[in-house]
């Protein structure tokens, strides 16, 4: 298996914990957004239409985003499981997953970011505070949502989750970005003990072959 792959990509982080959790291993293509790699046409053309990353190759399957990869590693190799088979549970793991993936990661990405400071204009201090302002308004209903049915050591139990898998990239890119996040005392819990866990500090930005300072 290949994974294309940037280091400090949040959503490129959530799929190499799900591979370490599954203990599946794979060759890391790095693809660096900085520069645009992502956008160059044979990434585009051959591995990634949506011009993004993560992707991966496995056998004769090509996939990109993170949440679709995510899906089909648990459904190829559903051991151990990410997504709970109690149908309360799997949604619980869902809601909170999605309002990171979907609400609180489009908005902050890098080429957001790129465009806040490029086309539109904006100051340095107006980008941070972009960011800074969906961390906040994010962070809050993870925060609300794990004070109402989070439990265990994870976001939701004694085994990681998707839930965790979203949260731990999420912080460390805020935690980078040099965002105030202890009034999220819970979702921190989870953060500080994903740091003891083999698979979270194998798939840690500063483990990977293209990591730079």
């Amino acid at each position: 298996m290949q994974l294309y792959s940037f280091f400090n990509s949040s959503t490129s982080y959530r799929v190499r914990i799900a591979l370490a959790l599954k203990g599946l291993t794979f060759d890391t293509i790095p693809v660096n957004i900085r520069v645009g790699e992502h956008r160059a046409g044979a990434y585009v053309d051959e591995i990634n239409p949506s011009a993004v990353v993560p992707a991966i190759v496995d056998g004769d399957i090509t996939l990109g985003q993170s949440i679709a990869i995510i899906d089909y590693l648990e459904a190829k190799y559903p051991e151990p499981r990410l997504l709970p088979q109690d149908i309360e549970a799997r949604a619980r793991v869902l809601e909170l997953s999605m309002l990171i993936s979907c609400d609180i990661h489009p908005v902050n990405n890098l080429r957001i970011l790129k465009y806040l400071q490029g086309p539109l204009g904006l100051s340095a201090e107006q980008k941070n505070a972009w960011y800074e302002h969906w961390i906040a308004e994010g962070m809050a209903g993870v925060e609300r949502l794990l004070a109402k049915h989070g439990h265990g050591s994870w976001c939701f139990g004694d085994q990681p989750t998707l839930a965790d898998v979203c949260l731990i990239p999420q912080i460390a890119n805020a935690q980078r970005m040099g965002c105030d996040l202890s009034a999220y005392p819970r979702a921190m819990a989870v953060y500080a003990h994903a740091q003891t866990h083999p698979a979270f500090l194998a798939a840690a930005p500063n483990r990977q072959p293209d990591y730079t300072a």
